[in-house]
């Protein structure tokens, strides 16, 4: 569920930032831009002339660069056209604030759609990581004829009682380390940064509280197009139990499993995911 996840799962082994092909160092650094839609001055990214559209949605806290370098170094330009956001109050689209209302993943759906709508992308595939993992499933499903293929990974459609109790543990960051700490507070500060995590917390006990931890599982079954559910199978925060619950519900959806993966799969293992997402959006 989390963009933070990078920092505790990956900064051992790997830089979040790291290029994912060995041809990455010799592009050029794309350009960011912005555009308006509705209250929410939209920063992203886009990359590559090809036909197959694709948004690529960050986990909580998460932006662009975070999130996403290894796709947006990796992706085939001649066959795809890459577009990754900074969501509603995350990286640099702010201002307003991040709205942490319980309802914030249809929130960020929506203003997904109309954020593509602006772009002049009418039908596009989506590449959904933890907490955009679940606004990819519930914009898959509210809005089908937009959406061409659907890829999510580090998602769930429910919250686990364990799994809140784990949220509930590292809500305070003064409990991190420095070196876990360092990539949010540069992109937020140190004081944004604290405030934003603890309220992401607090909205997922309050989610847990009012809908019995359902985030979006009874929209499963209106999800229409075709689905890949990646999972690494030591993914210390999405229990395994959610990739056969999507799977069993999302009709017609396959699986791929790294087993040695935690929760940051793209990024560990960027040029197998980006090959696999790659063959997975071109079949018929």
């Amino acid at each position: 569920m989390l963009a933070v996840r990078n920092i505790f799962i990956s900064i051992k082994n790997t830089n979040p930032l790291r290029m994912s092909t060995a041809f990455a160092s010799t592009l050029p650094m794309p350009k960011e831009e912005k555009i308006k839609v509705g209250k929410y001055t939209i920063n992203y990214v886009k990359v590559g002339q090809g036909p197959h559209n694709i948004l690529c949605a960050p986990g909580a806290l998460g932006s662009i660069w975070t999130d996403f370098k290894p796709q947006v170094d990796g992706i085939d330009r001649e066959k795809f056209s890459l577009v990754v956001w900074d969501p509603p109050g995350f990286g640099k689209s702010m201002p307003p604030e991040r709205d942490f209302s319980i309802d914030f993943y249809e929130k960020d759906a929506d203003v997904a759609f109309q954020f593509m709508k602006e772009l002049k992308i009418p039908k596009f595939s989506l590449l959904g990581w933890s907490d955009g993992g679940i606004s990819s499933m519930i914009l898959a499903a509210k809005y089908p004829d937009a959406v061409n293929k659907l890829v999510i990974w580090g998602a769930n459609s429910f919250i686990l009682p364990k799994e809140l109790e784990g949220y509930k543990k590292i809500r305070d960051v003064n409990s991190w380390s420095k070196r876990m700490k360092e990539p949010m507070i540069e992109l937020y500060g140190e004081e944004r940064f604290a405030t934003y995590w603890a309220k992401w917390v607090d909205t997922m006990e309050a989610l847990f509280k009012a809908k019995d931890g359902n985030i979006c599982s009874d929209l499963l079954e209106n999800i229409k197009c075709q689905t890949l559910i990646v999972h690494g199978e030591k993914d210390p925060l999405v229990d395994g139990v959610h990739v056969s619950h999507l799977h069993t519900h999302i009709p017609g959806s396959r699986i791929h499993l790294y087993p040695e993966g935690k929760h940051n799969v793209h990024i560990r293992y960027a040029d197998d995911f980006n090959k696999r997402v790659q063959e997975f959006l071109m079949l018929k």
